[in-house]
């Protein structure tokens, strides 16, 4: 029995943890980030613009940055971010900001909404129509002592995390209580392989 071609992408992100979850699904992936100014000139989210909305569109611009580099091929980005009470957590600035951004998770709920956007460009540079969707994980941190935070603080696994919480470092005593655990990672598994009609 001959074995299947396994899908090729091209991963619009410099995360490692996003092209570790595509390559254990068995994909081919061809890392492409972005240029660092293409989040940064996105408009920011407006008083009307839905936390699903704003994570599409800024998955959106990632995706376009990348295939105005010429790049060709079927184009998989992603955005992810955290939100608690109404308070959007990004990735964190600096270990002050990612202290801020723990003690607003501390014994609370929050939610981990990420945005997805595939293109397909053809090797003649023909693009299809882009298609789009969103996940949503929620989880509880139970409160975080100030001798927990500055270990986790010092340890660095915070950096580059939305919410500054590694959910896959085992570190921080994060609860699952609902939605995909690969999306609080960061690449939502379960959405991409409905979008892409894989079993």
């Amino acid at each position: 029995m001959a074995q299947e071609t396994p899908l090729r992408i091209v991963l619009a992100s410099g995360s490692p943890r996003r092209a570790e979850l595509a390559r254990a699904e068995g994909w081919q992936v061809r890392v492409c980030p972005p240029p660092d100014e293409a989040e940064e000139t996105a408009a920011p989210r407006g008083p009307r613009e839905s936390l699903e909305e704003f994570v599409i569109r800024l998955a959106s611009v990632k995706a376009a940055a990348v295939v105005e580099q010429g790049v060709t091929g079927l184009v998989v980005a992603c955005d992810t971010v955290g939100e608690v009470e109404g308070l959007v957590l990004g990735k964190p600035a600096d270990r002050t900001d990612a202290a801020r951004m723990l003690q607003a998770l501390s014994g609370r709920t929050h939610r981990v909404v990420s945005g997805v956007c595939l293109w397909r460009i053809a090797e003649d540079g023909s693009r299809g129509e882009p298609l789009t969707g969103s996940a949503e994980s929620t989880l509880f941190l139970p409160s975080l002592d100030e001798a927990f935070l500055d270990d986790y603080l010092a340890s660095g696994l915070w950096k580059g995390k939305a919410g500054a919480c590694g959910f896959q470092d085992g570190r921080i005593p994060l609860t699952l209580i609902a939605g995909s655990p690969s999306n609080v990672v960061g690449l939502p598994l379960e959405l991409l392989r409905g979008m892409l009609a894989l079993p």
